[in-house]
């Protein structure tokens, strides 16, 4: 592993940063940059945040917001800059396209204008669509601001793993803009250490990308439930397996689907799934049609604030993802959530996931889209005493904490941040 890779430990003192942050994605809308405008915030940094009008993951825009609605607010210190998108809707594949474009398209335009200022570094927030960039590359253009890229998911392989755009033409052309991108960013932080070879591959150069690996939000620990905490509600009794998150393509949920009919006769198991998606309605549907209303149980959407206190009620938590080479590259931030939480981890994926679960010693890893080698890792862990899974959870916040802290990846941010500033290399 290089030097190169990681970035050197920090000095942390200097002074305080004007950082404009470009993100399709923000408050109330829950990701992890939320967090980490709140973690520079609190150090004295000046944030300025452009993003677009809240609507994921429902497709319409959050209440109170629209067009040209509250296009200017704050979050804790941070100013907050709202440029107009056309809501994602059912998440269809054009509607998902002109949603992205139109905030490239309109954070190009009104970016510019809005985000006046002199501002010392751009820090982009870059799950998909790596499009996001393009208002910061505008804004970098004016300004001769240092560019900052944090890529989440890697451009086009994404596209082409979840089945968005499959015409070669297309993908090839896709892949010409974000080698486009990435020659115009001044540094590239890569959320997975698998995605370096990639993002170099496009002609970034290798001394300009390094790995910068998320975090989990600080109210991601262990915790006390109250015998009434209305988090129980709906919770049956009996083993809980537990999974948080988006119910999507990727999320591979045929396969938990699977592993519970396999599991069906084990009435003392139960799978307990938080969240909305594209394929909510589908799993919902599946769950009747398989007959799995008393072992599967969808409670919906709840606030990422509460996922800690749902956590303590799950015996295992669950993570899977669909076999493709692009997801055995990316680890699924909510790994670290789930270690942060000191909670034994089942996983179903493939890659670099899997290679977090078992260096962690937090857990079992199986392959991805395997629905019996999935119930089998679910019946070990079912099958281990409470302390042997109290035991896996401590070593999962140990890992969390060496690999993953929140203050300690913030430190190293600024130091990278401050480098470009002055003039040096990160």
């Amino acid at each position: 592993m290089s030097t190169s890779s990681l970035g050197a430990e920090p000095d942390v003192k200097g002074t305080k940063l004007r950082i404009l942050v470009v993100s399709q994605y923000f408050w109330p809308e829950n990701f992890r940059i939320n967090d980490l405008v709140t973690g520079l915030s609190e150090r004295g940094h000046e944030i300025t945040v452009l993003t677009g009008q809240p609507n994921y993951p429902s497709g319409q825009f959050f209440e109170g917001y629209g067009w040209f609605k509250r296009t200017r607010e704050r979050y804790h210190s941070a100013e907050i800059i709202r440029t107009p998108l056309i809501p994602r809707g059912a998440g269809g594949g054009i509607r998902l396209a002109v949603n992205y474009l139109s905030f490239a398209i309109f954070g190009s335009l009104i970016g510019p204008l809005r985000s006046r200022g002199t501002h010392d570094v751009i820090f982009v927030f870059a799950p998909s669509p790596i499009l996001v960039c393009l208002p910061a590359i505008v804004i970098k253009a004016f300004n001769r601001t240092p560019l900052i890229l944090w890529v989440q998911d890697l451009w086009p392989e994404s596209l082409s793993a979840t089945g968005s755009i499959t015409s070669p033409r297309v993908l090839d052309a896709v892949k010409r803009m974000v080698r486009y991108i990435y020659r115009r960013c001044d540094l590239i932080l890569a959320q997975s250490m698998a995605f370096l070879p990639a993002i170099v591959e496009l002609d970034a150069h290798q001394d300009r990308v390094k790995y910068f690996p998320n975090s989990a939000e600080s109210f991601y620990r262990p915790v006390v439930l109250e015998s009434d905490a209305p988090e129980r509600i709906g919770v049956p009794d009996g083993f809980r397996i537990v999974f948080a998150g988006n119910i999507g393509s990727a999320q591979d949920f045929p396969t938990i689907l699977a592993a519970a009919e396999i599991l069906k006769k084990q009435e003392s198991i139960h799978w307990i799934i938080l969240g909305e998606g594209r394929l909510a309605t589908w799993v919902k549907d599946e769950v009747s049609r398989r007959g799995l209303q008393e072992s599967v149980h969808l409670l919906g959407q709840h606030p990422v604030e509460s996922m800690p206190r749902y956590f303590q009620l799950a015996d295992v938590l669950l993570v899977t993802l669909k076999r493709d080479p692009i997801f055995s590259l990316t680890i699924p931030s909510k790994i670290q959530s789930y270690l942060a939480c000191q909670k034994p981890i089942v996983a179903g994926l493939d890659g670099e996931g899997a290679r977090v679960v078992q260096e962690s010693g937090a857990g079992f890893s199986v392959p991805a889209e395997s629905p019996e080698a999935l119930a089998s890792a679910v019946m070990k862990i079912y099958a281990l005493t409470e302390t042997e899974r109290t035991d896996m959870g401590r070593r999962g916040r140990s890992y969390f904490d060496l690999h993953f802290e929140r203050s300690m990846l913030t430190d190293r941010l600024e130091a990278w941040m401050r480098s470009l500033v002055a003039g040096d290399k990160p």
